[in-house]
């Protein structure tokens, strides 16, 4: 159990790296997190730390209830957030929370991300929705964030940002990349015309798809 956990710490220090170098937050804001799920334990950030610098010894571990198990740092100030997701979607094992550029401006406007990109329609298994306004870390926030989240695998929150779920951490991160380029696709696509959206039934087909057949086999 203690190494599946040391694990997740290494994995999520580097695609915090990754996350800042690939421009999807700044300075310290952002948050990541992985569900160790035969220890019912949650890895994630600490709060306002920065990802360059960032040791297995920063990060926090809580339960499902938020209760901290190990670490001495304060966890993401949306640790509620995560919790949250992760009770009410038992198929997600990892969550970023970014604060990408164009994604963001689709949540400043309140608008849905819709699938116009095949792999947007694969990774998230529909529109990218806007869950309603709350202040960051509250459990209203959480509350707006997995009713709009639904089954999908992205959510935007007003004024705020992004949110990538997955089957794995590295899966939520790869999300979060996939919905910033849809999001610039998008808004480039419309000032050229009028984007064509990808119907409904095509979108299921390729969500159901890409999570039965994509890449390789596990061995």
């Amino acid at each position: 159990m203690q190494q599946a956990i040391e694990a997740a710490k290494q994995k999520i220090i580097e695609l915090g790296k990754k996350m800042l170098q690939a421009g999807l937050v700044a300075g310290t804001w952002g948050n990541i997190s992985a569900l160790v799920r035969e220890a019912g334990l949650v890895v994630i950030t600490p709060s306002g730390m920065d990802y360059t610098c960032l040791q297995a010894t920063d990060m926090v571990v809580l339960d499902l209830q938020g209760r901290p198990v190990e670490g001495q740092r304060r966890p993401s100030s949306e640790a509620p957030l995560h919790l949250a997701i992760y009770q009410a979607r038992p198929d997600v094992g990892g969550i970023v929370h970014t604060h990408s550029e164009v994604a963001t401006a689709f949540a400043v406007v309140r608008q849905p991300i819709p699938p116009v990109v095949e792999d947007a329609a694969m990774l998230v298994g529909g529109a990218v929705e806007v869950a309603r306004y709350a202040l960051p870390g509250t459990p209203e926030l959480a509350r707006q964030v997995v009713e709009a989240l639904a089954q999908r695998s992205a959510v935007l929150m007003a004024n705020h940002g992004l949110v990538g779920v997955g089957r794995s951490v590295e899966e939520a991160f790869t999300v979060c990349q996939v919905v910033e380029k849809c999001a610039k696709i998008y808004a480039w696509a419309c000032t050229i015309g009028q984007p064509a959206v990808l119907p409904e039934q095509d979108v299921l087909m390729l969500s159901r798809l890409y999570r039965s057949a994509y890449g390789q086999p596990a061995k």
